[in-house]
């Protein structure tokens, strides 16, 4: 069970791949532009600023894996509910149902454990489980259906119909945002590759036609030509991510 999804807690290795990566990545960069090995090597630590954006990366990746995951819980509920099912029995049936299509590490698949667990063994309420699942997850989807079959219990309606008609109208939300995001990620992608092209376009002359540029990195001018030059790169890039950032 995750405590928040919106914070994600990096394991040994991933944090250790990330400060590798990063600081490869960045001593690189700023070797390319100043053709200094101290400060390439020095300017490598900057990686650690990047420390909390990654967390946020992969906490994102994590919820969003979560909502498709959990369309496939709604399913499955659907259908034990429409078979006569009560809630507590359809969610420990869904452990079952889901295990076919994921792994026990995936966090619905804990999260279903988890449920199982507290209703067999601590006999726990459903409505309690749902609603510490639905605060923890931070997701506007799971909380809309946990609120409405709240709602449905309390006021004794017509459950199968309600959790359907709930399962249909959330999915085809979810099928949206999910043809949106597809859509960016193009545009996403395309910028992200004309972003790299400076850098490209840098190595090649310096392969190539060293001798072309180097004023750039013996005169002070050319000093600050490449540091202006590496700064609006990477504004370049800062924009770039935030208009092809769409919340959904």
């Amino acid at each position: 069970m995750i405590k928040d999804y919106s914070v994600y807690e990096l394991s040994k290795w991933e944090r250790l791949g990330f400060y590798l990566a990063g600081y490869v990545c960045i001593s690189v960069t700023v070797y390319l532009f100043y053709h200094s090995v101290i400060l390439a090597a020095l300017s490598g630590v900057l990686i650690h600023w990047g420390v909390p954006y990654f967390m946020k990366y992969m906490a994102d990746k994590r919820k969003n894996a979560l909502a498709l995951q959990f369309k496939d819980l709604l399913y499955s509920l659907s259908a034990s509910v429409a078979a006569g099912r009560q809630m507590e029995d359809a969610l420990i049936e869904a452990e079952g149902n889901l295990s076919v299509i994921y792994d026990k590490n995936e966090p619905i698949m804990k999260e279903l454990r988890h449920i199982r667990i507290a209703i067999t063994e601590n006999k726990e309420s459903d409505k309690l489980l749902l609603r510490d699942f639905a605060f923890r997850s931070k997701s506007e989807d799971i909380n809309n259906f946990v609120q409405v079959y709240i709602t449905c219990r309390n006021m004794g309606g017509n459950l199968e119909k309600i959790i359907g008609h709930t399962t249909e109208v959330l999915n085809d939300k979810m099928s949206i945002d999910r043809e949106i995001k597809t859509l960016t990620a193009q545009k996403k992608t395309e910028g992200r590759i004309i972003s790299m092209m400076p850098f490209m376009m840098l190595l090649l002359l310096n392969v190539f036609s060293y001798s072309y540029i180097a004023p750039l990195y013996t005169s002070f001018a050319g000093r600050l030509i490449m540091t202006a030059a590496l700064a609006a790169i990477c504004y370049g890039m800062y924009l770039m991510e935030k208009i092809s950032e769409i919340q959904v």
